[in-house]
Order: C-alpha cells, then structure tokens, then sequence
C-alpha cells in the first residue's frame, strides 16, 4: 500500500499584519519534522502543498533536511486544492449575519491578540455557520465546494501515485478538517471540533490502494514530543 502524509504549516505569524509567514519556531518545527522523517525511514517519492507561502516554506524547510543528509528529496509541487479556506472573506460575509447577537465581533476579530479566546469562541462559530450552509454566499466560497475542490486534489495525486509511493502534502488545518469530512463520514460539525486540536507540524497518515484510501492516524507530533519542550507545541 501507498501512504500520504498530511502535514500542517508550521506555526506561522498569528496576529501579526501577514499571518502567512512562518515565525522561527515554524521554521523550527518543520526542521524536526524532516530529520523525524529521516529517522523513521520514510522516504518522500513525491511532494505537494497549497499556494500559501508558509505551506510551501513548511514543505522547502523540511525537505532541505534530506538534501543536508545527502538523501534524494522530491520536487515541490504546488495544487490550489491542499490551500487553505479563505477564511477572511467567510468572515466578512458571515459576521453581518451575526452581529446582532455579537455586537463586539468586529474588534474582537481585528484584534485577536488582545482576547484570544474571545477570538477562537467567534471564529469557531463562524465556521461552524460556513460549514452549515446556512448563510448565504457566493458558491464558490462555499463549503460544499471547497470539500469538491479537496477531493479532486487527492484524486489528481492518486492518478500518477505508485503502489507504494510515500507523498507528503503541507497544507493546513482547515484542508485536514475537508479530508476527516471526506475519509470518515463525520460531519462537518465533528471535523471542525478536531480542527482545532491539529498541531502545527503534525501528521496525519492516510493509506491507499488504487482509489480506496482510509485514515490511520491523525494529528500525531511526536517528532515535537520527543524534544521534551512545550514550546514547540502550537496551534496556529
């Protein structure tokens, strides 16, 4: 059987002007998730991520760890369908929705470092209302599609995989959530409250054969837990 390891960002810059740069931890973290990789003996055959700049970091930082160990270290291939939602222009079209109960949900939102439990409270419920379909907004921003999109890039990856081919695929949380949707049956609701457990640099493994592929582990850092230092653990 083939395996594919899904694989988060590393922890990128929560509150800061551009989220989507990887801070030194998140360099950090993907540095530890190669050399784990070399370790444990798996052999990276063929390499993807989404279009966002701390994916693709994620994936160039830790594959630099087999070229630094003279191993052979697969080519970056980018695919819109593993980028992550877009979560600013859900938020925009959702908040309007619920501000008559969330008086407060614009600044909390702006400022998310200044309450960031305020911040993940409102976040949550405006995914939860995203996944529901029950607002409504442009189809293709939809959740409906956005599992469609997932779906087609595990297909496209599938299509040219070999029989026992390792791929990694750096993605992100919200992607992660659209493959337990997809993998397990669960709803929507359900992936989305594992969403937010998914460590920055975890794994999740998926095995397949031909077109059938399962689920066998989900969120594991223990490449992180060895080092025996909490900091190292992060979410976002």
């Amino acid at each position: 059987m083939g395996s594919i390891y899904l694989i988060r960002h590393g922890q990128a810059s929560f509150g800061a002007e551009n989220y989507d740069v990887l801070s030194t931890l998140g360099m950090q973290q993907a540095e530890i998730l190669g050399d784990y990789l070399i370790e444990t003996g798996v052999t990276l055959t063929a390499c993807f991520s989404g279009e966002m700049q701390r994916q693709q970091d994620t994936a160039l930082a830790t594959l630099s760890r087999y070229s630094e160990a003279n191993l052979s270290a697969p080519v970056l291939n980018i695919d819109s369908a593993f980028n992550e939602i877009d979560a600013d222009r859900v938020i925009r079209l959702i908040v309007p929705h619920i501000i008559e109960q969330e008086p407060n949900a614009i600044n909390s939102l702006r400022n998310p470092l200044q309450n960031r439990a305020e911040f993940q409270r409102l976040f949550a419920m405006i995914m939860q209302r995203w996944a529901a379909d029950i607002d409504d907004i442009p189809e293709y921003l939809r959740w409906s599609r956005f599992i469609q999109n997932v779906e087609a890039g595990l297909e496209r990856v599938l299509s040219n995989a070999g029989a026992d081919a390792q791929i990694g695929i750096f993605t992100s949380g919200g992607t992660i959530t659209a493959f337990l949707h997809l993998l397990t049956g669960i709803s929507a609701d359900r992936a989305f409250d594992l969403n937010w457990q998914i460590v920055n640099t975890s794994l999740s493994r998926l095995k397949f054969r031909n077109d059938s592929v399962v689920l066998t582990s989900f969120n594991s850092h223990a490449h992180l837990d060895l080092l025996k230092n909490k900091k190292l653990i992060t979410y976002r």
